[in-house]
């Protein structure tokens, strides 16, 4: 679909403009997704990132908004052209938008959680998502660069294992008669879902740059028929 779109819309500046956009609004989810890690393994403090986090969280949103307005207003001077990929930026957008959300998200898990993980059946899995999203991230970032359809397909499939991971995570704690500290199990918890949300969008805008806008649309209540 990128490739697509690349060839359509390459010559119009607003529109190319848009894309360059798109890429720094992954380049800052990137960012505060490892940075958020970094607290939630206390290798940094919460107080020396929190303003920049929420920074970066302002800026995807307005370059969310941004790409938005110059879509609409390329549609408005050229109405009834390129209207599929133009809807296809406009959805990955606000994709990389909610990624920002929960990247937050993580970072506010970390903030608040200070005890540390110390059941390892949970925390070595879920580190291991994280290094897997963090890959994800630049595997789509390259794709979206560069129109690549095998990379995105890639990153697809990493995404759909990454999902099942973090499924299996909460299905265990549910599960789990051993005793825990009830923060603890609540953390662990909550990075499922917050990782699991990132994949899910980062293979979004995977879908895009591979596939048709009827593929679109992440609902995480799909999962299970991937």
């Amino acid at each position: 679909m990128f490739k697509k779109i690349y060839q359509t819309l390459s010559s119009k500046t607003a529109v190319d403009k848009a894309f360059t956009q798109l890429g720094e609004m992954l380049d800052h989810s990137l960012w505060m997704f490892e940075r958020a890690n970094d607290v939630l393994h206390s290798r940094i403090p919460a107080d020396e990132v929190h303003d920049v986090i929420y920074q970066r969280d302002k800026k995807i949103n307005e370059l969310q908004r941004s790409i938005r307005r110059k879509v609409l207003r390329y549609l408005t001077v050229n109405p009834g052209y390129d209207v599929a990929p133009c809807l296809a930026l406009v959805s990955v957008a606000k994709d990389a938008e909610r990624i920002g959300d929960y990247c937050k998200n993580v970072y506010e898990v970390g903030r608040a959680y200070t005890q540390g993980f110390h059941i390892d059946r949970y925390h070595e899995p879920l580190n291991e998502i994280a290094e897997q999203t963090v890959d994800m991230f630049r595997m789509v970032s390259e794709a979206c660069q560069k129109g690549d359809d095998a990379l995105a397909e890639q990153a697809m499939g990493r995404s759909r294992i990454i999902r099942r991971r973090c499924d299996r995570i909460i299905d265990e704690l549910f599960a789990d008669q051993q005793p825990m500290e009830i923060h603890e199990a609540v953390a662990y918890s909550l990075l499922a879902r917050h990782y699991k949300r990132v994949a899910g969008h980062l293979a979004n805008i995977s879908t895009a740059i591979a596939g048709d806008l009827d593929d679109m649309d992440f609902d995480p209540r799909r999962d299970d028929e991937d």
